[in-house]
């Protein structure tokens, strides 16, 4: 389990009544096994569920833990993790790392808590923050952009705010059940996007093409509105046929998606400008599209393609449009 789940995890056991504290990884330096805003969940009876360092310090987190669980005040741990440890968890040097503990009920309010995880729950974006010196936490929404926008739990500048990004998990719809959409699905997953595939053509979005995977074989513009498109969806449009395209982008272009891509040539898409244009979008609604689809790698094979798509889709996520 990531941080994925840690807030509800911590939350469950709380409410169990057999206590849980939560241990977030706020700083890092060298080569650390994992990231600001990794999370590790402990019991009140010892149980662990997360990762903070990859195996490294957890035995000594866990410690900890048990500790502020007993006596209810948070703490800030800071572990050097030698070049030996690192090689044994298959990393080349070591690192520092810094994690932050909080016993819920006694330091994190189990409003609070019950709070993020229904923004959490309802797909909303949130930051936890914390002073590290006074112990003062908030929600907040609306600050943090930069931080929301490329996924960057840290410390502020000022080295006492703690900010813990909680942004909802990434989703892709992929209009068109094709080849291109056989490589992509899989590329997507292992770069941390939950995937759907839209084609009513029952042949093509069939279970034997797309095993283990979400597919709706339905008009995009219903499967769409089934699916919500927000901010953390991008969209893929592969069918080139206007019939199963255009009612997807009227959809998307109405909404915040923060990626378009359509598959298509350069007349293809000249002549979607024409018919976007005619059914009253502007030329900044229809500038969102990526058209024609992915980064210019030369690609050629639909897997070649798919990583086009893929590369295109970071671009756009993490330096914007």
């Amino acid at each position: 389990m990531s941080m994925e789940t840690a807030p509800e995890q911590a939350l469950a056991w709380h409410q169990a009544g057999i206590g849980a504290a939560l241990a977030t990884v706020i700083e890092t330096w060298g080569s650390a096994p994992r990231r600001a805003g990794a999370q590790l969940v402990v019991s009140g009876t010892g149980e662990m569920m997360g990762s903070v360092s990859g195996g490294c310090v957890e035995g000594a987190v866990v410690v900890e833990a048990m500790d502020a669980l007993a006596d209810g005040q948070p703490r800030l741990l800071e572990y050097g993790i030698s070049d030996g440890d690192a090689f044994a968890v298959g990393l080349a040097c070591g690192g520092t790392i810094r994690i932050l503990v909080e016993p819920v009920g006694a330091a994190m309010p189990v409003e609070m808590l019950k709070a993020l995880v229904s923004a959490r729950a309802a797909r909303q974006r949130m930051a936890y923050v914390v002073d590290l010196e006074d112990w003062t936490r908030r929600l907040d929404d609306s600050g943090f952009a930069a931080r929301f926008a490329n996924d960057r739990t840290g410390v502020e500048p000022d080295g006492q705010t703690f900010v813990t990004i909680h942004n909802p998990p990434l989703r892709l719809a992929i209009v068109g059940a094709v080849h291109i959409a056989q490589a992509l699905v899989p590329m997507a997953r292992v770069a941390g996007y939950d995937p759907v595939v839209i084609d009513p053509r029952g042949a093509f979005g069939s279970e034997a093409r797309f095993p283990g995977e979400r597919v709706i074989n339905d008009w995009p513009d219903d499967a769409l509105r089934e699916v919500g498109l927000d901010a953390r969806t991008a969209l893929v449009l592969l069918t080139h046929d206007p019939k199963l395209d255009d009612p997807a982008l009227h959809i998307a272009l109405k909404s915040e998606v923060f990626y378009i891509g359509a598959l298509g040539s350069t007349r293809t898409h000249a002549k979607r400008v024409e018919r976007l244009t005619e059914a009253g979008f502007s030329e900044a609604d229809i500038a969102r599209i990526k058209g024609p689809v992915g980064l210019d790698i030369g690609a050629a094979s639909p897997a070649e393609i798919a990583v086009s798509i893929l590369g295109q889709m970071v671009q756009t996520l993490r330096r914007g449009a």
